[in-house]
């Protein structure tokens, strides 16, 4: 939620029906005297038709929200807290949508599935105002008729009236108790209230008694889910230092990170563009625990050689990036290498910034024939395999609506060829870091188990004491019971107790 809506007052620079007053309303909307009532039902503003462009462009295009709805704010002037109400209302509702259906179809006559999409996302993105939004209710109605008359047209209007004041007769915690009562079993009723699919639900608290957490956990983990996370920067090493990452930009509020010495946390309201490290890729956008990971791999000692470094998945390039930084700092050159030749190129903007000789090469290449093709060749590998993204869903609000179980077959194949492909690469003594953004234990474990067992050449590390040897002194982070992951060994995040995506993290040694 937008932080105008979370410091528990109402903004007092908006009118009944949620919209800006003033000169700081979006610029393109007219003066609000200028219409006669009747017109004025018949049209919203200009954050809510926006964050309705938002979802029909998610639901026909599969776009990604948060690649959505920047640009078009952009496009339509759209800017201050008018910005803000667009954003909460565009990822809220894309997060809470199987809340909200499950409260729908109790106010709905016939199948949810059987109205119009656009019908649909317009209920949605009312519910989320009366539900889960600072609004009042029947500014709420008037202005979601209002938007359904925009953009649907005036048939369905009547209909989106009736069905949310329906919703709104009711506080949403009466609503939440009816959708347990109905549903048939625990995950289900976990599943509608923390609005995740079944199967991710269930999925999820697998993982956590998996991964040696309590699986009674799963409410809190979808409920970090279900809220937005904070902006997070990377200051690369040797390229700037954590404290300068707001020189020359005013009014910009930076706390540390909470575990790795490299972050900052950006405060509301800034753009992380706005600040000199990051337009000049000094340092980045990039998630505390996707941090600690790669910091993790580049503390592990070896013996003999460490001069060639390799990201196997590198784009779109942020782990690359820090990796760089760090490998510039030891005399060592990366390679980064990544399959699609469009993020091949975000890695080689995210790279601009190191010293001369630090990058080797930044490359398009099948990452399992890497092993094939140059054996022996790394002295440390990074594998950031392709996943479900089912530790990022806070991220990506919309991934979870599109997954589906058949996902997991081709990506943990992908995923076992490229460990494989990895350790062959890594010479005799060098380490292997496997990383999923996915806490998922199909995608975690039992890929890296399968791949041993096939091995006679590979050594299980130590990644929690590598974790633990790269945090902010004295920071007391839990890494879970002992004997979670294998024996105790590999690292597992979580939203809900490290505020990070759920970055998962083996560490392997290539011993002959």
């Amino acid at each position: 939620m937008s932080a105008d809506r979370r410091d528990g007052h109402q903004d007092d620079r908006r009118d009944a029906r949620g919209r800006q007053r003033g000169a700081a309303r979006s610029r393109g909307q007219g003066h609000r005297t200028a219409r006669a009532p009747s017109q004025r039902r018949r049209t919203t503003d200009p954050a809510r038709t926006a964050a309705y462009d938002v979802l029909r462009e998610v639901d026909t295009s599969d776009a990604y929200a948060n690649l959505v709805l920047p640009p078009l704010l952009r496009e339509r002037g759209i800017t201050g807290r008018d910005a803000g109400f667009a954003t909460e209302l565009a990822y809220g509702t894309l997060r809470l949508r199987g809340r909200y259906d499950a409260i729908l179809s109790r106010c709905v006559s016939r199948p949810l599935d059987q109205l119009d999409p656009e019908v649909l996302d317009v209920l949605r993105l009312g519910a989320h105002q009366v539900l889960g939004m600072r609004v009042p209710a029947h500014a709420a109605v008037s202005e979601t008729v209002g938007l359904c008359r925009d953009r649907v047209g005036a048939g369905p209007a009547q209909m989106v009236n009736a069905v949310l004041r329906a919703v709104g007769r009711r506080p949403l915690d009466d609503w939440l108790a009816e959708v347990r009562a109905d549903a048939p079993d625990v995950v289900t009723e976990l599943a509608r209230t923390g609005s995740h699919p079944v199967w991710i639900t269930r999925a999820l608290r697998e993982a956590l008694h998996g991964h040696g957490r309590d699986a009674g956990e799963i409410a809190d983990l979808l409920e970090a889910d279900n809220t937005a996370p904070r902006v997070t920067l990377v200051a690369r090493p040797g390229l700037t230092d954590p404290e300068a990452l707001g020189d020359g930009a005013a009014d910009v509020r930076l706390e540390p990170g909470r575990w790795a010495p490299t972050a900052r946390v950006l405060g509301s309201g800034t753009d992380p563009a706005a600040l000199a490290a990051v337009a000049d890729g000094r340092a980045g956008v990039q998630d505390e625990g996707s941090q600690l990971v790669t910091l993790a791999l580049a503390e592990v000692p070896l013996e003999g050689a460490d001069a060639r470094w390799l990201d196997l998945c590198a784009g779109p390039g942020g782990k690359a990036a820090l990796l760089g930084a760090l490998a510039a700092q030891r005399g060592a050159r990366l390679v980064a290498n990544e399959v699609q030749p469009h993020r091949t190129r975000l890695v080689r903007q995210g790279l601009r910034s190191l010293p001369d000789g630090a990058v080797e090469a930044v490359r398009t290449g099948d990452g399992r024939e890497v092993g094939a093709e140059e054996p022996g060749a790394y002295d440390r590998v990074l594998v950031d395999a392709p996943c479900t993204g089912l530790g990022a869903l806070r991220r990506r609000p919309e991934s979870r609506w599109r997954r589906t179980p058949a996902d997991l077959g081709s990506l943990t194949g992908l995923q076992g060829e490229l460990l494989g492909s990895a350790l062959d690469a890594v010479r005799p003594g060098g380490v292997v870091a496997y990383v999923t953004c996915s806490p998922h234990l199909a995608e975690t474990r039992l890929v890296v188990d399968d791949v041993l067992r096939r091995r006679d050449d590979v050594e299980r590390l130590d990644a929690r004491a590598a974790v633990r040897a790269v945090l902010v002194p004295g920071a007391p982070i839990d890494l879970g019971a002992d004997d979670g992951g294998a024996d105790g060994l590999d690292v597992q995040l979580w939203p809900h107790v490290h505020g990070t995506d759920a970055m998962h993290l083996t560490l392997l040694r290539r011993t002959s």
